[in-house]
């Protein structure tokens, strides 16, 4: 199952896709439960995904030149997920963050029981090593994929 769902939330505007990944017998350890570290590996299933349902790769012309590496990684573990377990992994991406990225998680298990959350946060380094922002042009293409969710902003009570 792989949906892309677009939502907005109160005071940003943000992308979801959800992709599933089945548990191999290798993610798990001696006890029989996925290693935690593998969340970290979900995530990140999670997030190319979310790309690639874009239309981005890492071969794409707006990330040329440029590297994301993650400056900021969080797991929260609620439940364990073990061997051939059917995982969906949902992926969002705030999009109000102009310097870097920021993608949240949450994992869940065939049936809905939420296993994890988490986030990581991914800066924008050009090649040669130098910390800048977002480029122009992946911007621009994260922008009009939310484009649709653009509403007014309701107060808060």
């Amino acid at each position: 199952m792989e949906e892309k769902i677009r939502t907005a939330g109160d005071n940003y505007e943000a992308v979801t896709h959800r992709v599933n990944v089945r548990v191999l017998y290798a993610d798990t350890d001696a006890m029989g439960v996925v290693y935690y570290a593998n969340y970290l590996r979900y995530f990140e299933t999670g997030r190319m995904e979310l790309f690639r349902s874009l239309g981005i790769t890492l071969e794409s012309p707006e990330i040329e030149g440029f590297v994301f590496p993650a400056a900021e990684a969080h797991c929260r573990y609620l439940a364990s997920a073990r061997a051939d377990d059917l995982l969906t992994v949902e992926t969002t991406l705030d999009t109000e963050n102009r310097a870097s990225l920021r993608f949240d998680y949450r994992v869940f298990r065939e049936g809905g029981e939420l296993l994890a959350t988490g986030h990581t946060l991914h800066a924008c380094v050009e090649k040669e090593g130098r910390v800048t922002r977002t480029p122009k042009a992946l911007r621009e293409r994260l922008d009009r994929a939310c484009a649709f969710v653009s509403r007014p902003r309701l107060p808060r009570e």
